[in-house]
């Protein structure tokens, strides 16, 4: 196992259904490789339903607690995967808007990738920030503010936090190692 993020605790926000196979797996494996410490919340208590593509069931995984029984300032950053009814379910939820704002108000870490920047739109927090996400939510950054590129991962330290943001499953290894660099 690699310690670079030994000691590190880092939560991963997801609802209970529609989130993707390999944006929330790929991160917990790698994450937890480094030494740190990934803890899964979600709505409710039980299991994620991942989707693969948004289409086809995934593996579950398990949530480790809800996300009403967490905060921001026990953890080091927040990872947010994307996966279409994860995404728009979560940008709707004011639980979820306030941990975002309350990971960025803390100057810590906020990593998205895919459809995830949706939450960024609804907090305010993709205003005047360089980002990526897939290329299918470009306009709403772009009309929230955002400044999009067409990059693997784009990271901005303009506003007093790091965001971190990826376009789709493909660009998994930058996301992860921009996460792990950001905490090192």
């Amino acid at each position: 196992m690699n310690s670079a993020l030994e000691g590190r605790k880092i939560l991963l926000l997801s609802s209970n259904f529609g989130t993707e196979t390999d944006e929330i797996r790929t991160p917990i494996a790698t994450l937890r490789e480094a030494g740190a410490t990934v803890t899964v919340v979600a709505p409710e208590a039980g299991v994620v339903k991942t989707l693969e593509r948004d289409r086809e069931p995934g593996p579950e995984v398990p949530v480790d607690a809800t996300y009403d029984s967490v905060k921001a300032a026990d953890f080091d950053a927040l990872v947010l995967p994307g996966g279409t009814l994860n995404a728009d379910a979560l940008r709707a939820d004011e639980t979820a808007q306030f941990l975002v704002r309350s990971f960025a108000a803390d100057g810590k870490p906020v990593a998205a990738i895919c459809h995830a920047p949706w939450l960024l739109v609804e907090t305010g927090l993709a205003d005047g920030r360089e980002l990526t996400s897939v290329p299918t939510i470009r306009t709403d950054l772009v009309n929230a503010g955002g400044s999009w590129s067409d990059e693997a991962v784009v990271v901005d330290d303009s506003a007093g936090f790091r965001l971190i943001t990826s376009r789709t499953p493909d660009d998994l290894d930058a996301f992860d190692k921009a996460i792990i660099d950001a905490l090192s």
